[in-house]
């Protein structure tokens, strides 16, 4: 589970990075330049998302442990 969120941390940050080379800075919500940044805020809430799942683990592992 920990290297499958990994990769998929990385790979949302790969797509945050290559979405910003395709924003429009004179026209951010046109065209090209809207589809990325929606693509963008996608890969953010994604990174959120795998953050939650990965202190949801720690603490689960912390309670089995009390047991």
């Amino acid at each position: 589970m920990k290297i499958f969120t990994i990769i998929l941390s990385v790979s949302a940050i790969i797509l945050i990075g290559f979405n910003s080379t395709k924003i429009d800075l004179n026209a951010p919500f046109s065209g090209e330049s809207a589809l990325a940044l929606i693509t963008i805020l996608a890969a953010l809430c994604a990174l959120l998302l795998l953050q939650i799942l990965r202190i949801s683990k720690r603490i689960e592992a912390k309670v089995k442990k009390k047991k």
